[in-house]
Parts: structure tokens; sequence; C-alpha cells
């Protein structure tokens, strides 16, 4: 099983038959769901959990990403819910993410903490897996439109950002804002996997625009694109993938 979906908000009924496995990781255990499309397995990993009940700071990413390494996965691709605070992103927007800027703070983000491993360190030249994204765009062209890329700037959360936050951000060359996707897309590519993530914006950052949103708002944003990008995350990956088309599985430095 080399294939895998990380899904956030509302991305979490996809499939024909599925089953649940549970996978034991020295970061701590993992439910994945197993889902088989066209005969092809693809397992599905929410985030947040089956009942969207663990904040974003406290979510264990080393176990998610851990479990998937050792199920096979090679390719990953994962929806992020966004606000922008780019006047050219509105809610409902599909943009693909280019880069990060991180500002967490209290999260592990590396598998890599030296002792007999040494000092490892891992290449950000391309964070986001070109070749997943080349493909995403070009599966989507008759079904969903695609407003640009973007760079995702990664706040601890569960709070809102503040306005000045979000001016700071944008000065300095941010897009969209989220609280999930860092460490996720490091740790992927410590471990050599392909990974490709889709922000859908669900509301403007505050002092943006309007700050006035609900979870209303929120929902029904994701709810608006979620078909189409799973299907086209599916249409992917009924395809023969390699990773010889990127540098995702050659990132890590050994100093």
């Amino acid at each position: 099983m080399q294939k895998a979906i990380i899904g956030g908000t509302g991305m979490y009924d996809i499939g024909e038959d599925s089953y649940t496995s549970k996978i034991a990781t020295k970061y701590g255990e993992v439910e994945v769901d197993i889902i088989s499309i066209q005969g092809e397995k693809i397992a599905f990993l929410p985030r947040h959990g089956r009942e969207h009940s663990v904040p974003p700071h406290l979510i264990n990413y080393r176990a998610n990403m851990m479990a998937l390494k050792d199920i096979g996965v090679k390719y990953i691709y994962s929806t992020v819910a966004v606000g922008s605070m780019n006047e050219n992103f509105v809610p409902g927007d599909v943009v693909i993410i280019k880069d990060f800027i991180d500002f967490t703070k209290n999260r592990p983000v590396t598998f890599y903490e030296g002792g007999e491993e040494g000092v490892i360190h891992v290449d950000m030249t391309e964070p986001y897996c070109r070749n997943l994204n080349n493909l995403f765009i070009e599966e989507s062209k008759d079904s969903i439109f695609i407003k640009g890329d973007g760079v995702y700037v990664c706040t601890e959360g569960p709070r809102f950002e503040t306005s000045s936050e979000i001016k700071m951000y944008r000065k300095i060359g941010g897009d969209v804002v989220g609280m999930t996707n860092v460490p996720e897309v490091i740790l992927a590519k410590e471990l050599g996997m392909c990974y490709s993530a889709i922000g859908i914006v669900t509301n403007w950052c505050t002092g943006i625009e309007t700050s006035k949103f609900t979870i209303h708002d929120i929902t029904g944003s994701v709810e608006k694109n979620k078909k189409e990008i799973t299907q086209i995350f599916i249409k992917v990956f009924m395809k023969e993938l390699d990773q010889n088309k990127c540098r995702c599985k050659d990132s890590l430095i050994k100093l």
C-alpha cells in the first residue's frame, strides 16, 4: 500500500469498501482507514481524529507519519483548511501550497534528535512534491479551478491569529495561514515520502476584509470542493507513480 490521503475538516467519506487498522509505532498508536477503490488500496488518515476531537497543537504528528511509513506509504496527498491574507484568494478558493513559514512553538518537528544517529538535516528546497503537484494540476483541469499557489504560514493554535500577527505574516511573504501543515510536511520529507498539500480557503484572516466567520462558513467552504478534490486525488493514485520524478526520497543530509 503506497498511497495515502490525510484529511482535516470534512474529508472523511470517501471510498467503496473500507476497514480500520490500528498501527502501533514508537510514538503511539494510530487508526488508519484502509479504503479499496477500483482495486487500489489507499490509506486515509483523519489528522484530527475520527470525531474531529484532537486540536492542532495536540496532534501526534510523528505517530501519524510513522504509521503511514510502516504500512509502506510513499505518496501522500493532504488537504488543509486555511485562512487567506492574500486578497486574490477568497473563501472557497483552492490553492496549492508551494512553501511554508513555521511559527509553531511546542511541537516535536523531527524524527532525528541526535544520539547514535548523529546529526541529520533535511533539505527544504522543495518541501512539497513537484510531481504530485503537477499531476494534481493536470487532473483538475476539467473539474475545479485552482486559484494559484501560495506560502502557508503555520501557527501553533488553537487560537486564531491577531490582526498584528497577520500584518507581519503578510510582510514576510505569507499567503494563507493554518495550524496543521507543520511538522507534517517536514516529517514526510524526513521519511522520504512524496507529499503534497492542497489548501481550501475557509475564511479571511483576522483584519483582512472581515473577521466575522462561523463554523458554518468553514464547513460550507470545505464541502464545496471536497468531492472534486478527493476524486482528483483518486485519479492521480490510479496512475503509475515514480519517485524518480522528484527529489523527495533523497532529502536527508547527514553530517
